[in-house]
């Protein structure tokens, strides 16, 4: 009993604070541009750390793969021919695994095993004795 006393006091208290936050943002920006310009900066800056991430990402896999294929003994030129292809290579690896991976699957013929009742009539499938019968 003193725990459900304890936290009706503390979602009470919470309630509160979230009034006061919520009046005090309403005197500052009565208009919301303020939030709103707040939003519109925390989505474009994620995205921007997003974009730096991956293109980041990119450059540390090439230089990786470019420094393991030096250690195997090629040279710097062959390592960055071997690492730079073009986009019909990647178009026609992307294809060629396309139509691996959709033939893997196995299409089985469908095939019912429903049978006929020898039987046609059974008084406990008759829709007759389900329906109302309305005198007019």
């Amino acid at each position: 009993m003193l725990a459900f006393i304890l936290a009706f006091t503390q979602v009470d208290s919470l309630k509160l604070a979230a009034k006061k936050t919520q009046q005090a943002v309403q005197s500052l920006d009565p208009l919301g541009i303020g939030m709103a310009l707040i939003g519109m900066g925390i989505v474009f800056l994620s995205l921007l750390l997003l974009y730096q991430v991956f293109l980041y990402i990119t450059k540390l896999l090439n230089y990786q793969m470019k420094r393991s294929l030096v250690k195997q003994g090629e040279s710097k030129e062959e390592a960055a021919r071997h690492i730079d292809v073009s986009g019909d290579v990647h178009a026609a690896i992307g294809m060629a695994l396309h139509l691996y991976l959709s033939e893997i699957h196995d299409f089985e013929n469908t095939v019912l095993t429903i049978g006929k009742v020898s039987r046609t009539y059974s008084p406990w499938s008759s829709k007759i004795y389900g329906l109302r019968q309305f005198n007019r």
